[in-house]
């Protein structure tokens, strides 16, 4: 297991040195100079000749002027920048926001806190549900239960999530009147302690509740085509034969084999708690992982944007980690030190 562990961490790295050089490459593409960016306010005050030199002075100081792979390992941290400095990403330098002015250190956290606040929640309940409800459909198949389930799940299924997110904001904002359609906190509150976290959990409901109902469909079928192959087999009607009670058959023995192909599914919900939704955030007005990055590509902030990327390529690559060695602990099968 550990030999297995080890070589995966290698593979992992090198995969993310690889990546993050192509999408360093890709982002410098982008048609924006930060040098120009940087001396836009004070243009009008320089004459042409003293804005010239002032942006030839800023990009040598920046290091715009040498050659892509060398910005990329002075990105990276892996020689020192111009000011002789080893000053990149891992160092725990992850660019300055152009955008934001300021480090894009300082502009990630509160997006995150918000995103895993929202989404954790979803994640939880849609789990809940998803999984008992695929189960008993797949117990109960063909059944007129099972028969509805299917048609709801279709429906859900096939509609976009920005629809799913109108139609709830027209009865519950709308038409109830019960929940707010956008803000994550009253404006202009002073409140505190757990009158605080009532008032943010109001303005989290309604994005839960969209974000829930649009993942039900999917993960329902998934769970339930999973289900229904692992019921099929010989050794279930073995452990039937031998007289194990129903509920013994059922989740011990056929939902440990139909979690192989299902657990890919859930660790990589729980994994996207981390990256938000850019239609949910953007539909909310919410403060979230998925809008800061809409914000850094359409405002040119690639440095915003990369760190952000390769945040999310990080996550790919633990999850796809934790993956695999979920499958040795939950069938004892599947050797992963092989």
């Amino acid at each position: 297991m550990t030999k297995y562990v080890l070589r995966r961490i290698l593979y992992m790295i090198l995969v993310f040195l690889i990546v993050s050089l192509l999408m360093y490459s890709i982002y410098n593409l982008i048609p924006t100079d930060p040098a120009r960016a940087q001396l836009e306010p004070i243009k009008k005050s320089l004459k042409p000749a003293e804005y010239e030199a002032r942006y030839a002075q800023l990009r040598e100081e920046m290091g715009l002027d040498a050659p892509l792979i060398v910005r990329y390992a002075r990105w990276m941290g892996f020689v020192p920048n111009v000011n002789g400095k080893f000053d990149g990403l891992l160092e725990g330098n992850f660019g300055y926001s152009q955008f934001f002015k300021k480090d894009v250190a300082k502009v990630i956290p509160d997006p995150m806190k918000n995103t895993i606040f929202i989404n954790i929640f979803s994640t939880i309940v849609a789990l809940a549900i998803t999984i008992p409800l695929g189960i008993f459909c797949a117990v109960h198949k063909r059944g007129k239960f099972d028969s509805s389930v299917q048609v709801l799940t279709i429906i859900g299924y096939s509609i976009p999530i920005y629809i799913i997110g109108l139609i709830f904001i027209w009865f519950f904002a709308v038409t109830l009147r019960w929940l707010p359609v956008s803000g994550m906190e009253t404006p202009g509150n002073t409140f505190t302690g757990m009158r605080a976290f009532w008032d943010r959990m109001l303005y989290m409901t309604l994005p839960v509740i969209v974000m829930t109902v649009g993942s039900l469909g999917g993960m329902t079928r998934y769970v339930r085509a999973a289900m229904i192959e692992s019921l099929s087999m010989d050794y279930i009607r073995t452990a039937r034969a031998k007289g194990l009670r129903e509920k013994v058959v059922i989740y011990s023995h056929a939902w440990r084999n139909a979690l192989l192909p299902v657990i890919t599914v859930i660790i990589g919900w729980f994994l996207s708690i981390f990256s938000g939704s850019l239609i949910i955030e953007n539909m909310f007005g919410l403060n979230g992982m998925g809008q800061l990055y809409y914000k850094g590509l359409m405002n040119n902030d690639f440095e915003l944007a990369l760190a952000i990327q390769m945040f999310y390529i990080v996550i790919s690559l633990i999850g796809q980690l934790l993956t695999d060695l979920s499958y040795g602990l939950v069938d004892p099968r599947v050797r992963v030190d092989k």
